[in-house]
């Protein structure tokens, strides 16, 4: 396969990935706002933070094929690196955000959240994210920090969706328990924040080289 092909691919992978995340936030905000679930609210912002680093990646694919410029001759292949720092600091931001939200909610009281279409809109995204995971997942190696950045990111979206659909399900089954909405939320943005700050690490011993 040639580097061209390849990077055709890549490019392509990103874009489907990309046009997933678009598709899915509109949704996920509106339930969010009229199901009451902060979880579900967290995932459209969180798919609209990934469409955000997902350009930032096609960006980085796109400077690291041009020629380097003539005093800088390493100045396009560390794109992708800063692109991953971006994507890392966008999830640790954003996980930082949803604990903190998820952290009043439980505090100050959780009001009546509707289970159904916290089940319906977290299960199609679980299965749309699950789906863009393997996509992109298929040929990266352990030097791709970029696209790494950008799998971790999908990865996290289909577990956090998994995580809210069953947390709608078991609140729809039970007619309360509407605690575990920004509970399942709280533990989602503690493993996301834990990923991203190992992955921000990693990024920033590699720029040092």
């Amino acid at each position: 396969m040639s580097a061209e092909h390849d990077t055709t691919t890549r490019t392509w992978r990103l874009w489907t990935v990309l046009a997933a995340n678009l598709a899915l936030v509109g949704a996920l905000v509106v339930v969010g706002i009229s199901a009451h679930s902060i979880g579900v609210f967290a995932e459209g912002a969180d798919y609209l933070a990934d469409a955000a680093a997902i350009g930032v990646s096609l960006l980085a694919i796109h400077l690291s094929t041009r020629p380097p410029a003539g005093d800088r001759p390493h100045s396009y292949l560390r794109a992708p690196h800063y692109a991953a720092l971006v994507n890392a600091g966008w999830l640790l931001i954003l996980s930082v955000l949803v604990a903190a939200t998820a952290t009043v909610r439980v505090l100050t009281g959780v009001h009546e959240v509707h289970g159904l279409p916290i089940l319906i809109i977290s299960g199609v995204a679980a299965v749309v994210m699950l789906v863009g995971a393997l996509l992109l997942g298929g040929d990266i190696d352990d030097e791709d920090l970029n696209r790494r950045a950008v799998l971790l990111d999908t990865a996290a979206d289909a577990a956090a969706a998994a995580g809210v659909a069953i947390a709608g399900a078991v609140i729809l089954a039970a007619h309360g328990l509407f605690w575990l909405d920004p509970a399942i939320a709280l533990l989602i943005a503690a493993v996301v924040g834990w990923h991203a700050a190992r992955l921000l690490a990693e990024v920033l011993k590699a720029l040092r080289r």
